[in-house]
């Protein structure tokens, strides 16, 4: 069910993050790069990659992972699960303070969960709070989360970002409240200003529990790949987050930069709108993911897996058992004849309409012109007529978030650890803008 939703999953498992050797941290700022600066830096409205990352440096949450990926506490000092498994007790650091220099407490905890559950909110994080029935406030530094069924791991589930209670007015938070211009957190390193080229400086932040090393961060704008490869080669920027294929040799030869290969929780989909007629019927669907030669689409992407569902290999959700698809075109043929369809001058029609669709997808999606280009001459050759469409981030927000107005996406997916996809396949998910609907799925998820 879910890989025909899917239709073409691409695990990305290897980026590549580049230091130039010998670099100072104290001696100037670290410099990286992002394709596209966040458009906010609130973490409860995260969309994006660039905003996660930076996120990552200014906020911080209750639990956190070490470099194995081992869980291990980070606003939180010590907690006790109760042996129902439907409650824990936390104690919270109490050497913690927000940048502007108030206490941290339990109201922030307590705060940012009820800010993330507030429908008005409109979070798109809420999905990682659905578990939580309560927050009960102990003392300043103690607090009970209670669930609404039992948690054998809550804490894996407790790494969402904590924001500051003391800065907004009630749970109902804007996207547009101004601290997403002025973000106040707790991390290691503080917001400092915007610079007029669209980057984003970052300070340490001097109380921060812990010793920061960099004194500061600064994130640069550069949409370009290839270009990103030019200014570190150069020494103009000191780490990047990924490689396109066609830059690797280069870099690898490159005494003063070192890479370092890293599994992310990515993969590349695509989604169906599942109230567009073509794509209600599980021939078609079926048979349009047997028409592509998927290997084909990873070359521009790089090095990856292919997946049967939305997890990655190294999950322990995925199930090994079921098998990537591989094209067959004589079975692709069945089923689209199954579904009404015949082949009239090298193209699929139906009741005198040849089947058309429209495959839309980011602009700003490195590598996205190559996959779209590739998918449409293989759809082509299978008598399936593909027009394309690119919107920028506002567009897609439009059109595919706000108004479902699309065929089918090419787009890409990223989790933290938990690879929690209620949001994304429910029938009542924030996420789920190709109104995917199965009352099995949705009570597997629940």
């Amino acid at each position: 069910m879910l890989n025909h939703l899917i239709l073409s999953t691409l695990i990305v498992t290897h980026l590549f993050v580049m230091l130039p050797a010998g670099a100072s941290a104290a001696t100037k700022p670290l410099r990286y790069a992002e394709d596209r600066a966040p458009a906010i830096i609130n973490p409860i409205f995260a969309t994006s990659m660039s905003e996660a990352r930076i996120n990552e440096l200014v906020f911080e949450g209750l639990f956190t992972d070490d470099q194995e990926l081992r869980v291990q506490p980070q606003l939180a000092q010590r907690f006790v699960l109760a042996q129902d498994k439907l409650s824990m007790v936390i104690h919270l650091r109490q050497d913690v303070k927000w940048h502007d220099g108030h206490d941290f407490t339990s109201k922030d905890v307590q705060f940012t969960i009820n800010t993330m559950r507030n429908e008005k909110t409109a979070s798109t994080e809420s999905g990682r709070i659905q578990w939580i029935k309560e927050v009960q406030i102990q003392g300043p530094h103690t607090l009970t989360i209670v669930f609404k069924a039992e948690e054998f791991a809550p804490y894996e589930r407790l790494q969402f970002k904590i924001i500051p209670a003391h800065m907004f007015r009630d749970s109902q938070v804007s996207r547009t409240h101004t601290f997403r211009n002025h973000p106040v957190g707790t991390g290691p390193m503080m917001f400092d200003h915007y610079n007029t080229d669209n980057s984003i400086s970052l300070r340490k932040f001097p109380g921060h529990y812990r010793t920061v090393r960099l004194d500061n961060v600064v994130m640069r704008e550069v949409s370009d790949k290839n270009y990103q490869a030019k200014l570190l080669a150069y020494g103009s920027i000191d780490a990047l987050v990924r490689v396109m294929p066609r830059d690797l040799s280069v870099l690898q030869a490159n005494r003063n930069v070192e890479l370092y290969p890293y599994q992310t929780n990515s993969w590349w989909y695509l989604g169906y709108n599942m109230q567009r007629d073509f794509a209600k019927d599980p021939n078609v669907r079926a048979a349009l993911e047997l028409m592509v030669d998927r290997h084909a689409l990873l070359k521009p992407i790089g090095t990856g897996e292919l997946l049967s569902g939305p997890f990655v290999r190294s999950s322990p959700y995925y199930n090994h058992n079921v098998s990537t698809s591989r094209p067959n075109h004589s079975l692709a043929t069945n089923l689209m004849k199954e579904a009404g369809y015949t082949m009239v001058s090298n193209k699929w029609t139906k009741d005198g309409e040849p089947l058309t669709v429209t495959i839309t997808t980011q602009r700003d999606l490195d590598a996205a012109l190559e996959v779209i280009v590739n998918l449409q001459t293989q759809l082509f050759n299978q008598g399936i007529t593909v027009k394309t469409a690119f919107y920028d981030k506002a567009e897609w927000r439009a059109k595919i978030w706000g108004q479902n107005d699309f065929d089918i996406i090419l787009s890409m997916w990223s989790f933290d650890r938990n690879e929690d996809i209620y949001e994304q396949f429910h029938s009542d998910g924030s996420r789920n803008f190709g109104n995917y609907h199965n009352p099995k799925v949705d009570s597997l998820l629940e």
